[in-house]
């Protein structure tokens, strides 16, 4: 509780209901010196009083404590997945079969804004990015605003198609991916007008696969590291999501100049590792955890300003600037249940993004959302399986966490 936050909100809500400080403070049997202070950030009202402050300005008591929170908007790739599930992936010259074919909204900025639009739906939700003038793109605008999420900012190609993506799932939930980029290799920093932007967090990805955000930038570095310093000036704080790919050695080069300008990353395993050249796995699969808890102290070393959030199959890591680990466990979700993870990266951030904006702390944090990636698991899709905030805590408690 910030007094002069607080005093800046009654401020706000006087004038807004046409009173003075002389009548406010006759309102609630107090001296026009006490609503002065108050007003002035120098003290604020006895707790007592903030019941009787909410009930005569209309509003709740978390909105005078707290203030109107502007919500989250999520910017970066907006695509068609055609998700297409067969039992095994195919040897060069091979055929396999496709027993059942769907088609979802993908990319990070449609899965993250989704996902959080079905644990929350009271959290005020935007999304920047950029469709073509097509018919999957206005499938993809179509799904966004069925679920209350703002879209008047999303750009449109006149030239390009939407960026689609082939999903190829088998059933372990192991997928690979056919992508084709479209519109979003259009998008770029003049397609965001910074000064209209109202949250309080701006998550965006994926870097790696927005060709205008991943060039290069004779003083940031990237036109993303820019574009994130931008953002910060005018208060909101900044996460990133990337993607992994083939060209692992421009991780470092596309990465590094930016995290100086992140509050959050959230990123997996693999990605975290490869931005410094350092392997995630050992040639039978295990983490190498050693190297993972490395690439996280140097990537707060980097500049990152809050959190470095880490998923992978077997556990989540968070590190907060005083490198302070914590890690929980993934769910314990029998292999038989799993119908695909086509968006679970995406939805561990949904889960991280939810928990920031509501300040858990980290163990709680990461509790969360590995639950939410795990209720991707329970669908083909990238969205289909998340679940209210309740269920999720309850599919938590029903599946327990690996050992």
């Amino acid at each position: 509780m910030d007094s002069k936050s607080i005093g800046t909100i009654i401020t706000k809500l006087r004038k807004k209901n046409g009173m003075t400080q002389s009548a406010l403070a006759k309102q609630l049997a107090v001296t026009d010196k006490a609503v002065s202070r108050w007003e002035n950030g120098q003290g604020f009202p006895d707790i007592t009083i903030f019941p009787r402050l909410a009930e005569l300005f209309g509003v709740s008591i978390d909105y005078l404590m707290l203030g109107e929170k502007r919500g989250i908007t999520v910017a970066g790739n907006m695509l068609l997945d055609i998700v297409k599930s067969i039992a095994e992936y195919p040897k060069c010259g091979r055929l396999s079969y496709v027993s059942d074919m769907s088609y979802a909204v993908g990319g990070c900025a449609p899965n993250t804004a989704i996902d959080l639009a079905k644990i929350d739906p009271t959290v005020p939700l935007s999304v920047i990015g950029k469709v073509g003038t097509d018919e999957n793109g206005r499938f993809i605008l179509s799904h966004l605003q069925q679920n209350g999420i703002n879209v008047s900012k999303v750009s449109f190609s006149y030239n390009t198609p939407t960026g689609f993506c082939d999903v190829m799932s088998i059933p372990s939930g192991d997928r690979t991916f056919f992508h084709q980029k479209g519109a979003n290799a259009e998008f770029g920093i003049d397609d965001i007008d910074i000064t209209s932007l109202n949250c309080d967090i701006l998550h965006i990805g994926y870097i790696m696969l927005l060709d205008r955000f991943d060039a290069d930038d004779k003083e940031y570095g990237t036109v993303m590291a820019r574009f994130l310093h931008n953002v910060q000036k005018v208060g909101i704080k900044t996460s990133i999501d990337m993607v992994s790919h083939s060209r692992s050695e421009d991780y470092g080069k596309k990465l590094i100049p930016v995290l100086k300008y992140c509050n959050y990353v959230i990123i997996n395993d693999i990605e975290c590792c490869a931005i410094w050249n350092l392997p995630a796995r050992r040639e039978d699969g295990t983490l190498i955890r050693e190297n993972l808890i490395a690439a996280m102290e140097m990537a707060i070393d980097a500049g990152v300003h809050d959190r470095v959030l880490i998923h992978c199959k077997e556990r989540c890591f968070a590190m907060d600037t005083d490198k302070n680990l914590t890690e929980v466990a993934s769910l314990d979700i029998p292999r038989e249940q799993i119908k695909g993870s086509v968006g679970a990266g995406d939805a561990f951030c949904a889960g991280c993004l939810y928990s920031l904006y509501n300040n858990y702390t980290d163990q709680q944090l990461l509790e969360f959302a590995s639950a939410a990636a795990a209720c991707n698991l329970f669908a083909a899709n990238s969205v289909d399986g998340m679940r209210p905030k309740h269920e999720i805590l309850q599919i938590a408690e029903k599946y327990g966490r690996m050992e």
